[in-house]
């Protein structure tokens, strides 16, 4: 075994899910510096006073010690830093949906082409123990292949919601689809293969926001595979659930940790005579390991020069599904 390889990492938006990032590096990772508009929100991430803070990210990435950038903004300030990044030769993870809208996703594909820099995109779900887990059961076998899935996924909101980013279009590229239906469709697309048949609707029945509240999504691939998918700023208490019907048998995905209860897989085997199938359950820690995990094999992507998993190609096709949505339901959310 060779010595252990270490990053020194900047991270630019030090939010919700940048403190969570800022949390989760592990041993091979090292926080170097961060930057927000908000000096308070980027003093609160830094754990020490060695930590470089900025409120201008274009000096964050001046820092020639850092290895890898993490970029865990609003929507509409991903393409710009990250196309910064990767001119400054900074490895990057920036969090899903990659971009605003597919546009930028497209132009920055164009620009990286066969760059021996390595970009992840955040679909940190992929990396719950109970995803991984039941990826391992499809791919054993043993309860025959995908046909289809079912999967739901909201929150309720908070006081004031409406008057967040993610409730102006501007700036988060749309609403409730964009934001946890990335998840969903990312997903989908790891256990079902990409899609070729596109339907569904938004629409805004609470919020008083020009973003959409709930998403409803029928999704097939050439092979008659299919997800239904329902997304929700209007679940009262919040839900996870995410069902794959097997052939042989189904896999049912409960709660992701915190506000959304204890993550649970349950295995349902058919026996052979039919009936009642036979069940086993796996109950997960509280704590949310999936950050841990994604930057775990970032790091092996760059030490084994390797494409990660969660690559710019799964923003793509997540953002072009999206938005085929939002055109058929003229939202408007182009200009």
């Amino acid at each position: 075994m060779g010595r252990q390889v270490n990053f020194n990492i900047g991270i630019i938006g030090c939010g919700l899910v940048g403190y969570k990032r800022s949390r989760s590096l592990g041993l091979k990772g090292k926080l170097v510096a961060c930057a927000d508009l908000n000096i308070n929100s980027a003093k609160k991430l830094a754990s020490n006073k060695k930590i470089k803070i900025f409120t201008d990210w274009k000096k964050l990435l001046d820092v020639k010690e850092i290895d890898i950038v993490i970029i865990s903004t609003p929507h509409n300030q991903l393409f710009k830093i990250l196309i910064q990044a990767y001119n400054k030769k900074k490895h990057i993870l920036v969090e899903k949906p990659g971009s605003k809208n597919l546009k930028e996703i497209t132009k920055i594909i164009s620009k990286v082409k066969n760059s021996k820099i390595k970009i992840r995109v955040g679909f940190n779900h992929r990396y719950h123990p109970s995803i991984i887990k039941a990826d391992k059961i499809i791919k054993s076998g043993i309860i025959g292949k995908p046909m289809y899935l079912r999967a739901r996924y909201g929150h309720g909101g908070r006081l004031g919601y409406e008057k967040e980013w993610r409730a102006k279009p501007s700036i988060s590229g749309g609403g409730e689809l964009i934001d946890q239906g990335s998840h969903l469709i990312d997903l989908s697309r790891l256990f079902l293969g990409e899609f070729s048949e596109v339907k569904g609707f938004i629409n805004t029945y609470f919020w008083k926001m020009p973003v959409e509240d709930n998403a409803f999504l029928t999704l097939k691939t050439n092979s008659n595979k299919i997800a239904f998918l329902h997304v929700s700023w209007t679940e009262w208490k919040n839900i996870f659930s995410f069902e794959i019907f097997c052939s042989h048998g189904k896999l049912d995905i409960n709660g992701i940790g915190g506000s959304y209860g204890q993550e649970q897989l349950t295995l349902y085997k058919m026996s052979k005579k039919m009936g009642i199938p036979k069940q086993k359950k796996w109950k997960f820690k509280l704590q949310d390991r999936s950050w841990k995990n994604e930057i775990n094999e970032f790091y092996d992507d760059i030490i084994y020069n390797r494409k990660p998993k969660t690559n710019l190609n799964d923003a793509y096709q997540t953002l072009k599904i999206i938005n085929k949505i939002y055109k058929y339901s003229k939202y408007d959310y182009f200009t």
